[in-house]
């Protein structure tokens, strides 16, 4: 019979939590997932592609990022960005509410993981995410949820360095990004 000791454990490959002890306290980071962290470099390509000008083909290498790593925040993000840029307002929600599902996820399974600073780079393609929702939530006139999501997200950094708050003041209608 095997000896079942010898068997590797799997440890699974998605989005978690760190604690960090800074200066001012303790704080959390996301720790991104093993198969995004591989793929930094595809996404410096992918920004690459952008910056050219080259949406269609970014769109596709993201699509495909996130079909070899769901969890991949970065990629919702941008994913966010073009449809939002093109004005498809309910992808780009899609793509947001994704990136701030996977995080919402992770810390209501840690119980009262906070704060989680954008200061922090692991955070930071969160508070992204939450920006875009956000965004879209109040241009497509759902302005309870945006409300309800601007206080989660606010509660986990008070500091609100990418002013989410504001965004509660921008009127409906309008679906391509001003930010």
């Amino acid at each position: 019979m095997p000896d079942d000791s010898r068997k590797r454990r799997r440890t699974p490959d998605g989005l978690r939590l760190a604690r960090r002890d800074l200066p001012t306290g303790v704080a959390y980071e996301l720790v991104h997932p093993r198969c995004a962290r591989r793929r930094r470099e595809d996404l410096e390509e992918v920004e690459a592609m952008l910056d050219a000008g080259e949406e269609e083909i970014a769109r596709e290498e993201l699509v495909w990022l996130l079909s070899e790593c769901p969890d991949f925040l970065d990629a919702h993000v941008h994913l966010g960005l073009i449809a939002l840029g093109e004005g498809d307002l309910r992808l780009a929600r899609g793509h947001f509410g994704r990136g701030c599902e996977l995080v919402f996820r992770v810390l209501d399974a840690a119980g009262e993981a906070r704060p989680l600073p954008h200061a922090l780079p692991g955070n930071r393609p969160f508070f992204e995410a939450a920006k875009g929702l956000v965004h879209c939530l109040v241009r497509g006139g759902r302005k309870t949820l945006a409300r309800d999501t601007v206080t989660r997200v606010v509660a986990l950094d008070p500091a609100d360095p990418l002013a989410i708050a504001r965004l509660l003041d921008e009127p409906p209608g309008d679906r391509k990004t001003t930010w």
